[in-house]
C-alpha cells in the first residue's frame, strides 16, 4: 500500500485562483502519481460533490474530496494559496486545500486515516504547522503523522494513529467503530474545577472526606450525537470531533455515531436511553433515527456541528430545561433513506416514482415474456382460448400456449396494484403497501390503467404520511400499523379513486390510448425520436424508467399505436451499448483497456436489451458518450415508428425478434442506430485526441493507448 500522501503531492505554492483550478492543480499530481486514471472524469466527480454543499471550512481550510472510480487508491494531495481561495466558507477564502481521493469501494482502513486527519484540522497547532512549512517533504510528513508540530524531523509520533489504534477506526467495511469520548462511558467526558486541581491544593475538611460520606456526585448532562455529511470521509469526522472538544469545554458528557461512507456501529442502546439530548448534524437522513425519539433534539446541517458546537450544545440544553421533546420518529422510507436533506420535492418524487417502477419490471419481464412466448406458440389468437383449468390436452401446443398466455396475463395483472403499492411505499414504507395495493386493484377496477395506479400511489402514500404525523396515545402505538393505519388510509384511498380522481384519469387513459391508436406519419415519427432520446438520456435512469414505464402500460390494453411505442422503446434502450461495443472494435485505440473488455460485454448487454451496459463508457466521458448515445436512439426511435414496427413482448432483445412486426426493417433500424451513435462517439474522442501523450496501458496490448484531454 503507498502513502497517503508524499513530497511529490504537496504545492506549497499553490497559484490557482478559483476552486476548480485548484482542484485540477492539484489533480494534475495525483494523476502524474499514477493515483487517479481520468483527469476529467475525476475533476467531474469532485465538481458534483462540490455541487451538493460547499467544501470550505472555517479557518482557512478547503477540502475538496469525493469518491470516484477513477481513483486507484486513496490519495491526498495538499496546496497552499498566498492569496486564498473560495470555497464557500462563511469567514473567508482558503489558504489550506486538502484534496482528498477515494476510491470507489474504498477500504475501511484508508478511510480511518483520512477521518482522522479530518480531526487533525481541528488541531490550530496541526494547521498552523502547515502554513509555517517550507519544505514538501516535511508537509507531507506531517499530513501523515510521522511528524508533529515543532517536533523534529525523524523522531515518530502519533498525530495520524493505524488504523487499529484509531477511536474511530473502521474494523471492516460494513462496520464503523463508534465514536467514543476520551472518558470511558459513563464518565464525565471533561474534568471538572475540582478534578482538575492541583493535588496538593488545599481545600475544605468536607472535601476530604470519604466518598461515602460525601453528598453523591451530580451527573453530567449527557449528549449522543449523529454526524454524517453525502461523501462520508472528512465533515462527518471534523462536525464529531468539534462536537467532542466543546463538549469537554462545557462539561457535557458527548458520545458521537459517525455514520460514515463505510457504514456505522450502533451507538450502545443504554448510552442512547441514557442520554439527556441527541444532536443531529448531518446532510444525509440519519438511520436508524427513531432510536432516539423522545429527546430535547437539534437538528442542523453537518457544518453547523463543525462551525458552531457549543451554540447547539447550550441549545439541546435549553431544549432539556424547558422538556422540550421529539415526537415518534418514522422510520425513512426506503427511497429516502440515502436523500439529501435539502433534496426538493420534485428530487423526492422521482425517487417515489422510480421505486414503483424498479417493482414493477420484474412482474413486466415475467408476464410480459410468457405472453410473447405463448403468441409464438398459439398464434394471435391464443388469447381467446378457455381457461386452461377447465380444458387442458397434454399433447396439444396450443393448450401449452394458452396456459403459457394465462399464467403471464395474470402476472400482468398484477403492474398496476404494484406500481401502485410501491410507490405508496417509497413514501411511507410499509404501512403504504396495503393502501397502495388497492388503489392499484381499484384503477384497474375504474379501467384507470397505468395513470391511475400511479395517482392510486402518490395518494395512498400521502395518506399515509398525513396518519403518522398525528399524535396517537402510546397504549394505541402497536396497532396502528397492523389495524388503524390499514384501515383508515385503505378506506380514503377507496373513497378517492372511486369518487373522485377515478373517472377524470379513466378518461385521461382512455384518450391517452385512442391518440396512440391513431398515431400515423410524422406524429408517430416524432414520439419516436423523442422516446429514442429518452431511453438514451440516462442509460437506465429515471427518464429511461420513464419511457419505458409509458411503452409498458401501454400493453395492458394493446392496440397499434402502443405496440409500436414498445417497439420503439426496445429498439432504442439496445443502441447505446450496441454502439459502445462497435467503437471499441472499431477504433479501440480511442479506449482504455478496461473500456475495450466492457466493449466485448456490451455486444450482449445490447443485444438483450440493458440499457445499462453503456453506463461504463459514459460515467468515464460523459460530454460525448451520451449525446451519441442520444443521436443514435432518436434515429433508432423515429425509423422504428416509420417503419410500422410493432412488439408485444416488454423485454428480450433480438430474442423476441420473431414476436416482431416488420422484423428486417426492425433490425435495420437497430443497425442505422448503433452506426450513428458509434461514429459520433469516434469522431467526438477522436477530435481530443493529443500526440504527444498515451494511456498506461499494458505492453502485452501490442497498441498504444491514447490519453486525452477534454
Amino acid at each position: 500500500m503507498s502513502e497517503l500522501i508524499t513530497a511529490e503531492l504537496v504545492d506549497l505554492d499553490l497559484s490557482a485562483e478559483t476552486k476548480d483550478a485548484a482542484a485540477r492543480s492539484l489533480a494534475e499530481r495525483m494523476v502524474a502519481h499514477g493515483r487517479v486514471t481520468d483527469l476529467e472524469g475525476f475533476l467531474a466527480d469532485v465538481a458534483a460533490r462540490e455541487a451538493q454543499m460547499p467544501t470550505g471550512l472555517d479557518g482557512g481550510i478547503g477540502i475538496p474530496h469525493c469518491r470516484s472510480t477513477h481513483v486507484t487508491e486513496p490519495t491526498l494531495a495538499f496546496g497552499r494559496s498566498a492569496s486564498g481561495i473560495d470555497f464557500g466558507a462563511p469567514d473567508g477564502p482558503a489558504d489550506l486545500i486538502f484534496l482528498i481521493a477515494a476510491p470507489a469501494g474504498g477500504d475501511a482502513d484508508h478511510l480511518s486515516i483520512l477521518s482522522t486527519l479530518a480531526r487533525s484540522l481541528m488541531d490550530e497547532s496541526f494547521t498552523g504547522a502547515l502554513r509555517s512549512a517550507t519544505e514538501p517533504e516535511r508537509t507531507a510528513a506531517l499530513i501523515r503523522g510521522d511528524e508533529t508540530a515543532g517536533e523534529p524531523a525523524g523522531e515518530p509520533s502519533a498525530q495520524i494513529p493505524v488504523p487499529e489504534k484509531d477511536a474511530r477506526a473502521e474494523k471492516a467495511p460494513e462496520a464503523e467503530e463508534a465514536p467514543v469520548p476520551d472518558a470511558s462511558p459513563g464518565t464525565t467526558a471533561a474534568p471538572t474545577e475540582a478534578t482538575a486541581a492541583p493535588a496538593d491544593t488545599t481545600a475544605p475538611a468536607a472535601a476530604a472526606e470519604a466518598p461515602s460520606e460525601a453528598a453523591p456526585a451530580a451527573a453530567p448532562f449527557r449528549i449522543v450525537a449523529i454526524t454524517s455529511c453525502p461523501t462520508g470521509i472528512a465533515h462527518t469526522y471534523m462536525a464529531a470531533e468539534s462536537l467532542e472538544k466543546a463538549g469537554q469545554a462545557a462539561g457535557v458528557e458527548v458520545s458521537v455515531e459517525t455514520q460514515g461512507s463505510a457504514g456505522f456501529k450502533r451507538l450502545d442502546p443504554q448510552l442512547v436511553r441514557d442520554a439527556d439530548g441527541v444532536i443531529f448534524a448531518h446532510d444525509v437522513e440519519v438511520r436508524e433515527k427513531e432510536r432516539f425519539a423522545g429527546k430535547p433534539t437539534v437538528d442542523v446541517g453537518v457544518k453547523a456541528g463543525i462551525n458552531r458546537p457549543a451554540e447547539l450544545i447550550a441549545e439541546v440544553r435549553q431544549k432539556a430545561e424547558r422538556g422540550e421533546v421529539s415526537g415518534p420518529a418514522r422510520a425513512a422510507a426506503p427511497m429516502d433513506k440515502d436523500a439529501e436533506t435539502g433534496d426538493g420535492f420534485a428530487t423526492r418524487l422521482r425517487k417515489w416514482l422510480m421505486t414503483g417502477v424498479s417493482y414493477m419490471v420484474p412482474f413486466v419481464a415475467a408476464g410480459g415474456l410468457l405472453i410473447a412466448l405463448a403468441f409464438a406458440i398459439g398464434g394471435y389468437t391464443i388469447n381467446k382460448a378457455p381457461s386452461v383449468a377447465e380444458h387442458f390436452v397434454w399433447t396439444d401446443s396450443t393448450s401449452w400456449a394458452a396456459l403459457l398466455f394465462q399464467i403471464g396475463s395474470v402476472a400482468f395483472g398484477f403492474l398496476v396494484p404494484v406500481l401502485a403499492g410501491f410507490i405508496a411505499y417509497g413514501m411511507a414504507d410499509r404501512p403504504g403497501l396495503v393502501p397502495g395495493f388497492v388503489g392499484g386493484a381499484i384503477a384497474l377496477t375504474i379501467n384507470a390503467g397505468f395513470l391511475g395506479g400511479l395517482i392510486a400511489g402518490l395518494i395512498a402514500g400521502a395518506v399515509v404520511m398525513t396518519i403518522q404525523r398525528v399524535a396517537i396515545p402510546p397504549v394505541l402505538r402497536g396497532i396502528m400499523p397492523v389495524v388503524v393505519i390499514p384501515l383508515i388510509s385503505s378506506a380514503i384511498v377507496g373513497f378517492l379513486m372511486f369518487l373522485v380522481v377515478g373517472k377524470p384519469i379513466a378518461a385521461l387513459q382512455k384518450g391517452l390510448t385512442d391518440w396512440l391508436s391513431g398515431l400515423t406519419g410524422a406524429n408517430a415519427i416524432i414520439l419516436g425520436a423523442l422516446l429514442g432520446l429518452m431511453m438514451c438520456f440516462d442509460l437506465g435512469g429515471p427518464l429511461n424508467k420513464v419511457a419505458y414505464a409509458f411503452a409498458v402500460g401501454g400493453l395492458a390494453n394493446p392496440n397499434e399505436g402502443s405496440l409500436k411505442v414498445m417497439a420503439a422503446v426496445m429498439a432504442a434502450g439496445m443502441v447505446p451499448p450496441l454502439a459502445m461495443a462497435l467503437a471499441t472494435t472499431v477504433r479501440g485505440r480511442l479506449f482504455t483497456k478496461a473500456e475495450r473488455e466492457n466493449g466485448k460485454a456490451a455486444w450482449v448487454l445490447g443485444a438483450s436489451f440493458i440499457t445499462e451496459g453503456a453506463i461504463p463508457f459514459a460515467a468515464a466521458d460523459p460530454l460525448r458518450v451520451i449525446p451519441s448515445a442520444m443521436a443514435g436512439g432518436a434515429v433508432t426511435g423515429a425509423l422504428s415508428m416509420m417503419f410500422g414496427c410493432t412488439l408485444r413482448a416488454p423485454h428480450g432483445g433480438i430474442f423476441v425478434v420473431p414476436l416482431i412486426g416488420q422484423p428486417f426493417l426492425y433490425l435495420l433500424a437497430i443497425a442505422a442506430g448503433t452506426g450513428v451513435s458509434a461514429a459520433l462517439v469516434i469522431l467526438l474522442k477522436g477530435l481530443r485526441r493529443t500526440p504527444h501523450t498515451r494511456a498506461a496501458d499494458s505492453p502485452a496490448d501490442g497498441e498504444a493507448e491514447v490519453t486525452v484531454a477534454a
